[in-house]
């Protein structure tokens, strides 16, 4: 079955699961959920064994409707955390819905919006989300926001677009939050036990003290624990830390030495953020690449430099695509 097959069944009234389209070319497949929020729920990569495996941590069936829970979700119409839902802006300020345990307004507020597929190919996907018609959104402004998901060789891109469809403008940003396996294992096998401790390299020079995941001032020095500037395995340590000014050009590489294989991620210059997460214990860690830092509403409200917010006035538009390459 091709991608517009299973998609026409997904919108079939016949009773078929509406929620999940395939993109398949010879080096990866990718799981894509225009309900969920556009989230991802899987992506595999065949490296030169022929072996297909879990790049990103696979989603199980039973939670194929919670973003958190997918391989990787969009952040629109801003990334990670707002301090206590609250959005300072011209001299304003608005209550948004503290989504977050921690007692924030977290990851956006499109993930758990259904998205429009608009185009449809066996390797491209593009997913819209108008605010325009939804109630509930949790954010004070109207705004109209597409995903594309695209395969090419061993190349798989994400797209991302914000436009402001209100009448005043106002403050955005967004990201993605991939959550990437230790091991690459075999599609449907489990993972090993202990977690595996792939290279990490990130050119990024600055990163942020953070408390509870927020900063207070503008980026210093990087964290030593987020230093990866230097390859080096990324062990059991706990990691969640906001880098910035990537070099020019240079990818985030993550090597998989067992196998030989490596992944690069570069970024269009408007990321101009990166989010390093790693769990202890876990089977996956997540490299996030973001526009704006944690909280960077209330710090560009407070003249911060380098937040990585933007603002739109009424009509415009700001985008950008991240792609993570397949190296053998």
């Amino acid at each position: 079955m091709t991608a517009v097959q299973e998609v026409e069944a997904l919108t079939s009234p016949f009773g078929v699961d509406t929620r999940l389209i395939t993109l398949r070319n010879s080096t990866w497949e990718l799981d894509v959920l225009p309900a969920t929020g556009a989230s991802l729920a899987g992506g595999r990569v065949r490296t030169s064994d022929g072996v297909w495996r879990d790049l990103l941590r696979p989603t199980r069936r039973t939670a194929l409707g919670e973003p958190e829970k997918c391989s990787s979700f969009p952040m629109v119409p801003w990334s990670n955390r707002i301090r206590d839902g609250v959005l300072p802006f011209g001299g304003r300020t608005w209550q948004l819905q503290r989504n977050g345990a921690d007692g924030t307004a977290i990851h956006g507020a499109a993930r758990h919006s259904a998205w429009t597929v608009i185009e449809l190919t066996d390797t491209r996907v593009v997913l819209e989300l108008d605010t325009c018609d939804l109630v509930g959104v949790n954010f004070p402004w109207r705004f109209r926001s597409q995903i594309t998901y695209a395969l090419s060789g061993d190349r798989l891109t994400v797209g991302t677009s914000v436009r402001n469809v209100d009448l005043v403008p106002f403050p955005a940003g967004f990201g993605h939050h991939p959550y990437l396996q230790r091991t690459l294992s075999p599609v449907g096998t489990a993972a090993p036990p202990t977690p595996g401790q792939p290279v990490l390299e990130v050119p990024a020079q600055k990163g942020y003290s953070l408390v509870n995941a927020l900063p207070s001032g503008p980026a210093g020095s990087v964290p030593q624990r987020a230093d990866f500037r230097v390859a080096r395995p990324l062990t059991s340590a706990f990691v969640d830390d906001v880098l910035t000014a990537w070099e020019p050009g240079a990818p985030v590489r993550i090597r998989y030495q067992d196998l030989g294989v490596s992944v690069d991620l570069h970024a269009d210059p408007v990321y101009a953020h990166l989010v390093l997460y790693a769990p202890r214990k876990r089977p996956f860690f997540a490299v996030e690449p973001v526009t704006n830092v944690n909280d960077g509403f209330a710090l560009h409200a407070a003249g911060v430099p380098g937040t990585g917010v933007f603002v739109l006035d009424p009509g415009e538009e700001r985008c950008g695509a991240f792609t993570m390459t397949l190296r053998t």
